[in-house]
């Protein structure tokens, strides 16, 4: 496979880079992200703590978003499965008690937080944790088979959607209300979302458009009408 020269820097894995180099670079950006934000972190800050120069990160990642791109790319590569505790109620409150273990803990949570963060600041950046979400919940799918064929889950039950909704009342109350999580919570969202799934609220395909994709449809919308974005 050749390298795809058009593409930009950070969005392609370059050629004879090495697992050490990148795993280097990842961790001098986590570090930095998690220590002085988006705003405070550069590729000079990179190159001094992965012992990588400063002209090869410009030229292989292309600068910081280049930077953020890829250390999500690499967190993506991980062995990670959805559990399998032989019911689907056993596996949403483990999958639940994963996010809780991750997000409820200040030092487990700093850097995944700081890549959200990261995310409202650099739009390259919010794709590429929508990219990174999408394909993790994606690997949900088993979860969602086993339990269908177990009889516990009906028919055509997004496997996504589902663990989209078991994480989302532990991240309202970490990112947007600031309160802590812990098991109960853990526990109300995993059973919240086996009802649902039992009532067929999860059947059918979800609506899959992106916040960049409602944000083009809007600017066409404005310049069709005249209005002023």
């Amino acid at each position: 496979m050749t390298r795809d020269s058009t593409a930009a820097p950070g969005t392609v894995r370059p050629s004879g880079r090495t697992a050490r180099t990148r795993a280097a670079v990842r961790d001098a950006v986590l570090t930095g992200l998690t220590d002085h934000g988006y705003p405070g972190l550069t590729v000079e800050y990179v190159a001094e703590h992965s012992g990588v120069h400063k002209t090869t990160l410009y030229r292989r990642w292309g600068g910081v978003d280049g930077l953020l791109v890829d250390a999500l790319d690499l967190a993506g590569e991980d062995s990670w499965t959805p559990p399998d505790t032989g019911t689907l109620e056993g596996d949403l409150c483990a999958l639940a008690d994963e996010v809780e273990a991750t997000f409820g803990d200040r030092a487990t949570a700093a850097a995944p937080t700081a890549f959200i963060a990261a995310a409202f600041q650099s739009e390259r950046a919010a794709q590429g944790l929508r990219d990174f979400y999408r394909e993790r919940f994606g690997r949900c799918g088993p979860l969602i088979s086993r339990a269908i064929e177990r009889g516990e889950a009906p028919p055509g039950t997004d496997a996504g959607a589902v663990a989209q909704a078991v994480s989302a009342p532990l991240f309202f109350r970490v990112f947007v209300t600031r309160e802590p999580i812990g098991a109960t919570h853990a526990r109300q969202s995993a059973l919240a979302v086996l009802a649902a799934i039992q009532a067929g609220a999860y059947v059918g395909s979800t609506d899959s458009t992106s916040p960049a994709d409602t944000a083009d449809d809007s600017s066409s919308a404005d310049e069709h009408t005249g209005r002023e974005p």
